[in-house]
């Protein structure tokens, strides 16, 4: 008996729609990521790129618990001497609602060219609309 390994030319990847609509932040980043890795699929391989592409609607109607509306921060420096900025959730969810999710899946995904990659299949929208509807995304 031999153990099943996945290949980028037999993979198959689908397209999911996930609805941000009252859902907390941390819940939904954590399905996602794992459809971006593949791990619902039963030909999971930790090495191949097995997951689908995820398409995320409605991000400025996202949520969160407790008071990390004032108290998360994000961190962003240009690499200039005192550049740093920091920025609270609110304030980027208000100017850049897409981002929140973004930066949320980034965390969750390993730090090597694999999870870039599979980062590039997440595709998030501000609003109800999105330009993906000839792909025939399946709902979650």
């Amino acid at each position: 008996m031999t153990t099943f390994l996945a290949r980028n030319e037999t993979t198959e990847r689908g397209w999911v729609v996930v609805d941000a609509t009252d859902q907390i932040l941390g819940r939904l980043s954590t399905k996602i990521a794992s459809i971006l890795r593949g791990k619902n699929k039963a030909t999971y391989t930790p090495h191949v790129d097995t997951g689908d592409f995820v398409v995320v609607i409605n991000a400025e109607k996202i949520k969160v618990t407790g008071k990390k509306w004032e108290d998360k921060i994000y961190f962003s420096h240009s690499r200039y001497p005192g550049s740093g900025t920091y920025t609270p959730l609110r304030k980027l969810a208000e100017k850049h609602p897409e981002r929140v999710i973004f930066e949320s899946v980034k965390g969750m995904l390993p730090r090597t060219r694999l999870g870039r990659k599979q980062l590039g299949k997440l595709k998030v929208y501000a609003g109800a609309e999105h330009p993906h509807e000839a792909q025939q995304p399946s709902s979650i």
